[in-house]
């Protein structure tokens, strides 16, 4: 079986046998009836269509909004991107090539075919594992200063660039063949005497998209979670301390659950090619072809569960999700403004109202002796929201709200993937 990237030599699926003539012909061992090929057709179309349709509406919730270009959504919009450019550009072309056996699409096409997954596949595991340490930096270095959004895209152009790197000798040494009856795209690997360098490179492969960015993120993840759960809640924590810790909770468990899913779609794919360079004579029987059909499917449909993932754990690209399928029937009617930025006038009145609050706290604990304790919570509130100078003077009272506005901003951009 010619696989996702790494590619057998051009025989792999054809066996010779000799007619009754005595002459050699080869004949195609992997040839499935028809009802077999279109429910993997039907499976694989399903991962094309959620893939690149969730996945480019996830990449407009971000962009087109500018209250979700933080950090951590930069690299979700470059995940995005790697995953549905795989899904259009190499799924079908592996599901055809897969059943027929037979390269349609020339030498251009087979070397890009085999040069982007691995390079997209880098793009995205490096890309949650830069979610992993920007949280852990975040969570466990409070004080220490973030990624600006230049420095977020230069991480994201490097990323990019060692991708392309290691995806280059699956480009160089690509090429096609003619076998009596069929073209074939392989790698024409180089011979060593002294060492194997086919399977040196594809044990580096798994390792570097694989073993290696999983261990960094497990054990990232394992020290924040520990941080956020494992410690107790002070009793006399305030409503703005918890709601931030629920926040942060949040956006580590929805990053958990893509890296478990992830690792799991990808863990058979590894195997199978680590077991195929090892031990080649298990991969001749028959029904290998239906296994690596399966275990193909298995590791192309990670590129669709992401979209899924963040509809249902994010309430913002919740919304953002029900904003584009409004016209569904089956889609509930939902507020558009909740994914939008939060007003100034907005967090002026959220400020005038914590403004109040305090004060009927300080109204109500130094209450002289006969005065009316609702007239005195009544008249601290109208204070607090009366048009005050202090909103437009440059005095200590002006900087101290212009603090809590501040930070009032900084909770709704950390409330929601910041």
């Amino acid at each position: 079986m010619d696989p996702m990237f790494p590619t057998t030599d051009p025989p792999g699926n054809w066996s010779n046998m000799s007619d009754f003539n005595g002459t050699d012909e080869y004949w195609n061992q992997f040839v499935q009836p028809a009802w077999r090929i279109v429910l993997w057709a039907i499976a694989y179309s399903s991962i094309v269509i959620v893939s690149v349709v969730g996945n480019v509406v996830v990449i407009w919730i971000i962009l087109a909004h500018k209250r979700m270009r933080t950090v951590t959504n930069y690299f979700l919009v470059n995940l995005a991107f790697a995953e549905a450019s795989m899904s259009a550009f190499n799924t079908v072309i592996n599901f055809t090539y897969a059943v027929h056996n037979e390269w349609y699409f020339g030498l251009v096409y087979c070397r890009f075919h085999n040069f982007f997954p691995i390079a997209a596949v880098f793009a995205s595991i490096y890309s949650m594992t830069a979610i992993a340490l920007d949280r852990y930096v975040a969570i466990i270095h409070p004080l220490q200063q973030r990624m600006s959004s230049t420095e977020t895209k230069l991480v994201v152009g490097v990323i990019w660039i060692l991708a392309l790197l290691l995806a280059f000798p699956q480009y160089y040494y690509s090429s096609t063949a003619q076998l009596p009856g069929r073209v074939v795209c392989y790698i024409d690997w180089p011979e060593y005497a002294v060492w194997n360098f086919k399977k040196m490179y594809y044990v580096c492969v798994a390792a570097l998209i694989y073993f290696l960015p999983l261990l960094v993120m497990g054990c990232a993840y394992l020290v924040v979670g520990l941080t956020l759960w494992a410690s107790e809640i002070p009793g006399d924590s305030s409503d703005r301390y918890r709601e931030q810790l629920t926040a942060k909770r949040k956006v580590v468990k929805m990053m958990i659950v893509v890296v478990c899913t992830f690792a799991t779609c990808w863990l058979p794919y590894h195997v199978y090619f680590l077991l195929y360079e090892f031990f080649p004579h298990l991969f001749e029987e028959t029904f290998i072809q239906q296994v690596y059909l399966a275990i193909m499917w298995l590791a192309m449909s990670s590129t669709m569960y992401n979209p899924i993932i963040y509809c249902c754990l994010n309430d913002r690209f919740r919304e953002g999700f029900r904003q584009v399928f409004r016209w569904c029937p089956c889609v509930p009617d939902s507020s558009y403004e909740g994914l939008e930025l939060k007003s100034t006038r907005y967090l002026q009145t959220q400020t005038s109202v914590y403004k109040a609050s305090r004060m009927e706290s300080t109204v109500s604990t130094v209450m002289p002796p006969g005065e009316d304790e609702h007239e005195l919570r009544a008249r601290a509130a109208a204070l607090a929201c009366q048009p005050s100078p202090d909103l437009a003077s440059n005095g200590s009272s002006s900087r101290s709200i212009s603090k809590t506005v501040s930070e009032t901003s900084s909770f709704y951009s950390s409330s929601h993937l910041a």
